[in-house]
């Protein structure tokens, strides 16, 4: 629209210059020159209209995202107390892949439909409500959690008979407030967070730590190489032990504990994958000193691909040659360059490296590396790891065992608590065995 006008502005001064040059005035030129400046700001302001942010979301019209986040920014820094819930439609995903995106749409402006309906019906109305991403939206709402607390479990609830035209919708939420923390972010975060903590019923509670708090308390570990280092004996189908699995743990300040769960989302938010994996390994390697001399440690497959982590790993291996490291890996999302892949595997494999995929039966990307790459030991997710468990799939876990000998890859099993387990597990030829019921952990550096 502004290039048009402003193409029409020029034709106009240009016309009349050619035809009036010589019996213009000078007020003339100045107010042309004016009005070229106007122009050209008019389009400028244009432009960056175009990129400005957009109010709402086109499907749902919900706030979008970014001004979502401007809003609820603005009310928790005016509140006292301030509430967030997280709403979600957990097989969204499956919506759009079994019924189309059209209708997955129609799920999404459904669900936002229901949900301000029941809160209008509770006597709450005039409330920001975003689509966050996918099936997620983030409802804010004056006040502190207890008062919603009962109101999620309802929504939550009464959810279980929601269907849209015989689609049905499974919704899933959690609630948090300004106690937790006053950056946006950090409540956000928490919310999923809390999400999948509220899936897994066997999660255990732990001492609350300020997310501010808990990232100084890492990377001031990671500075000072301040760790915690255990370790448990793995053993094979005749008792002997064959190698060592490596645990680690943060010792925070005032030598307070921080567990793998709690330390690793912030490593990777923080983009410390690196440089913690490193030390890691050269802390393991100095202070490890085991008859077996195998140690196995888990590590982020991003570190393993890393440039940096390659060379300066093959440098630790070489001065410590005396022992043996196995990497334990595991990801959700699948690499696609196995070539690349199976290279780095190679050149660490003629460091005498060992190469394990854990999670084995839950991910599908595990499955994919048992069949595609050059590995050494597969380990058996750990909901296999009780009797009833094992019994139940072991025509699967048979399978799995079958394909990875054929492929010459032995297999692990851990969390081994009791004889039952272990008399299974030996039964079913799993090649190591890992567990309480055969060793203790021991504190290696503390």
């Amino acid at each position: 629209m502004a290039l048009p006008i402003f193409a029409l502005i020029l034709a106009f001064i240009f016309h009349t210059l050619i035809s009036n040059y010589t019996t213009l005035e000078i007020s003339f030129y100045i107010e042309a020159v004016l009005l070229l400046l106007v122009s050209i700001y008019f389009i400028f302001f244009l432009i960056y209209k175009g990129f400005d942010v957009k109010i709402t979301d086109s499907v749902t019209k919900t706030f979008s995202r970014e001004y979502l986040y401007q809003f609820l920014q603005k009310e928790i820094k005016q509140k006292k107390e301030y509430t967030l819930i997280l709403i979600s439609i957990d097989n969204l995903n499956d919506i759009n892949s079994l019924y189309g995106l059209k209708n997955g749409d129609k799920v999404l402006k459904y669900v936002v439909d229901w949900i301000t309906e029941y809160l209008k019906k509770e006597g709450i109305e005039n409330f920001p409500i975003g689509h966050i991403k996918g099936g997620d939206f983030i409802i804010g709402l004056d006040g502190a959690k207890d008062k919603y607390s009962t109101l999620l479990e309802l929504i939550c609830l009464k959810s279980n008979d929601l269907n849209v035209d015989d689609i049905e919708i499974k919704i899933s939420g959690a609630i948090t407030d300004t106690s937790y923390s006053k950056d946006l972010n950090y409540l956000i975060e928490n919310l999923f967070d809390l999400q999948n903590k509220n899936k897994n019923m066997k999660y255990k509670e732990e001492e609350s730590i300020n997310p501010n708090e808990l990232e100084l308390l890492v990377i001031d570990a990671i500075e000072n190489k301040n760790l915690l280092i255990m370790s448990q004996a793995v053993y094979d189908n005749k008792n002997n032990v064959v190698f060592r699995e490596c645990y680690i743990k943060l010792k925070g300040q005032n030598r307070k504990i921080i567990h793998p769960k709690t330390y690793l989302k912030v490593i990777n938010k923080l983009g410390l994958g690196v440089s913690f994996d490193l030390m890691v390994l050269e802390e393991i390697l100095k202070n490890c000193q085991y008859r077996e001399n195998i140690y196995a440690i888990n590590v982020l497959p991003t570190s393993l691909r890393n440039d940096k982590f390659l060379s300066k790993t093959k440098e630790l291996l070489k001065e410590c040659s005396d022992k043996k490291i196995m990497f334990v890996l595991s990801e959700m999302q699948y690499y696609s360059y196995i070539s690349r892949y199976n290279s780095i595997i190679k050149s660490l494999k003629a460091l005498g490296v060992l190469i394990a995929i854990d999670r084995l039966g839950s991910l599908h990307t595990s499955f994919l590396y048992l069949r595609e790459l050059n590995i050494d030991v597969v380990r058996f997710d750990t909901y296999y790891s009780n009797k009833e468990k094992l019994v139940h799939n072991r025509n699967i876990i048979d399978g799995f065992i079958v394909m990875a000998h054929e492929k010459g890859v032995k297999t692990w099993i851990k969390n081994i608590e009791d004889k039952e387990v272990y008399t299974v597990a030996k039964e079913m030829k799993i090649d190591y065995l890992e567990g309480k019921y055969l060793s203790e952990i021991e504190t290696v550096l503390n």
